[in-house]
């Protein structure tokens, strides 16, 4: 039986940009073992990404982000 995944909104704050979207959570796992057990790029949907004034970058349905410039990553 697979696991169900459910979309999780978050933050991700990178030195230069803030990207808020979603990511596939595994059904009541933790942002921290998701994050942990995630291959270099991270998979984000409904991806929108502006600079930290609040200028949009670019909005784009899928986006990987590489795991090594996260700063900060929260569940919205």
């Amino acid at each position: 039986m697979a696991k169900r995944t459910d979309r999780t909104k978050v933050v991700i704050l990178t030195q230069e940009y803030r990207i808020e979207g979603e990511i596939a959570l595994v059904a009541g796992a933790r942002l921290t073992d998701w994050i942990i057990d995630a291959n270099q790029f991270l998979a984000v949907t409904n991806a929108e990404v502006t600079d930290h004034v609040g200028r949009e970058i670019l909005s784009a349905p899928f986006l990987n982000v590489n795991k090594d410039r996260i700063e900060m990553l929260v569940p919205m």
